[in-house]
């Protein structure tokens, strides 16, 4: 069983919290004279120190000059930082639209070579066509209030996709639940276009595409929406957030999960034929 994906951070965050303790105990500071120090209520001290808190780069400063430890603030701050960036949230980086973000990913497609990808609900990404992209990024930017420049979103993520499925040497393995072929995006014609894609992607020679039919016998159950790239980064999307693990540990997980969803899907002739009925059943 895959661990929480947000298991990760708060393992990263812990991590600040005990050198934040240490720091102070080693400086023999009660958390009350840090607290005054600080300019801060005393209860602050007791939730930094239990990772309840994130601090902020300002918090650390604060700390390690009440302590005396000026020299630890720099790679304290680094530490917090990365922990941050393990647990993203949509609002903070859908702020100023949907474009940039999709931009945001194009240095981890180029360097990664190998994708395992795992969705329920819907086509990944790097097999959308444009109608059916810009019918799920409609829906998203409606549902988080972002800034509308949907065309130009749907656009950066067609122009990634084209560049790693079409171009290098990177190669994608995705395994879908049939649901994903039955989640109607968009109107019957977009549908019927993604399926037809979905038909022609199977060829591509980067491309392993696997479907998980309703009707089998479940060793693994649906979770959410995951991507490993290489065996370095896993990232797992849930609705408010996505989180990125590098632990090994984790990453591992994740790289089991997908194996055991390969071994309930269909390939080949049986794939195709599941997504024919899908097709069929728009009619």
């Amino acid at each position: 069983m895959p661990a929480s994906p947000s298991s990760s951070v708060q393992a990263a965050r812990k991590a600040v919290a005990d050198r934040l303790r240490e720091i102070r105990k080693d400086a023999g500071v009660s958390g009350q004279v840090l607290a005054a120090g600080a300019g801060w209520y005393k209860s602050k001290v007791s939730r930094l120190e239990n990772a309840a808190t994130p601090p902020s780069a300002e918090d650390i400063r604060a700390w390690c000059r009440a302590c005396g430890a000026e020299d630890e603030a720099a790679d304290l701050i680094a530490a917090a930082r990365s922990a941050d960036n393990m647990y993203v949230e949509w609002r903070r980086v859908q702020r100023s639209g949907l474009r940039q973000l999709q931009e945001s990913y194009l240095p981890l497609y180029e360097r990664t070579r190998v994708f395992r990808t795992y969705c329920a609900n819907v086509v990944p990404g790097v097999l959308q066509t444009h109608a059916y992209a810009s019918a799920l990024l409609r829906s998203i930017s409606a549902f988080h209030q972002t800034p509308d420049d949907v065309a130009a979103a749907v656009d950066a993520r067609l122009d990634r996709s084209a560049m790693v499925v079409r171009k290098g040497d990177h190669r994608f393995a995705l395994v879908l639940e049939e649901s994903a072929l039955r989640h109607r995006v968009g109107d019957a014609e977009t549908m019927a276009g993604q399926l037809g894609y979905l038909l022609s992607a199977m060829a591509f020679p980067s491309i392993s595409l696997g479907i998980i039919p309703f009707t089998a016998e479940r060793r693994m159950w649906m979770i959410e929406t995951f991507t490993v790239y290489d065996e370095e980064q896993a990232e797992a999307e849930l609705l408010t957030a996505r989180v990125n693990v590098t632990a090994p540990s984790e990453v591992a997980q994740y790289a089991k999960a997908f194996r055991e969803f390969t071994q309930l899907a269909v390939y080949g002739a049986d794939a195709r034929g599941l997504v024919t009925d899908a097709i069929s059943s728009l009619e």
